[in-house]
């Protein structure tokens, strides 16, 4: 007989047997936990502009997030908008180096500004929020325990306490330290106020010069500022 006709059969049984074996160990599909289904995403694309908006010059943008709208937002908001703006930050970072690469002008630069200065704008919701609650709980606006000192000089400044192995008093480079100045400093204090004073006084006169002086060049800006 051929080698075929020999070989066939035992296949085919050997094939069902193993069916109907794996046939009495299948659960139904609802009793499988380990199942789960995810929407599709993005893969470099996300990295690379809208293709509706490739080859042109300009592509329309809003305006940056402000203080003032960011503040009525939750935490859990601010935290997705954060995400969010990165995202948009890599995606003109991406524009602006391939730009570079092909000797063309990135259309709409202007949006990687937006971007930032809304990041920056996050940033500083965040921690107003932080010095709030830290105020709230500690009674300190720094996020580290200290106080005002003075120096040597008669300079004041913000001193963080630190953790040493050994007690301040036993501590041979602390105690070099000196958090006070002695009386004959004074008068170099005034000095140095009144050094401080005359700058700002000499930047103030010479604004208002300019104002004066842009007045008298283009009045009828003048007028609109006045009015206004």
């Amino acid at each position: 007989l051929p080698r075929e006709a020999v070989t066939a059969p035992s296949l085919e049984g050997l094939t069902l047997n193993l069916f109907h074996k794996n046939l009495a160990k299948v659960e139904p599909l609802h009793q499988l936990k380990l199942l789960h289904t995810t929407l599709s995403r993005k893969g470099l694309e996300e990295f690379f502009d809208d293709p509706g908006n490739w080859g042109e010059k300009t592509v329309k943008s809003g305006d940056a997030w402000n203080i003032k709208q960011l503040r009525g937002k939750s935490s859990e908001d601010l935290h997705k908008l954060w995400y969010v703006l990165l995202k948009e930050k890599n995606m003109l970072l991406t524009l602006e180096q391939e730009s570079k690469r092909q000797v063309r002008p990135m259309p709409s630069p202007e949006r990687l500004e937006k971007v930032e200065k809304s990041m920056k704008n996050i940033d500083l919701v965040v921690r107003e929020r932080e010095i709030a609650l830290r105020l709230l709980q500690t009674g300190h606006e720094k996020p580290v325990p200290g106080e005002w000192r003075h120096d040597f000089l008669g300079r004041t400044y913000w001193y963080t306490y630190k953790e040493w192995p050994i007690p301040w008093y036993l501590n041979k480079k602390y105690k070099k330290r000196k958090f006070y100045y002695l009386p004959h400093v004074d008068r170099f204090i005034r000095l140095r106020r009144e050094k401080f004073l005359r700058k700002r006084a000499r930047r103030q006169n010479l604004e208002r010069k300019k104002q004066k002086l842009l007045e008298r060049k283009f009045p009828h800006l003048a007028v609109k500022s006045q009015s206004r």
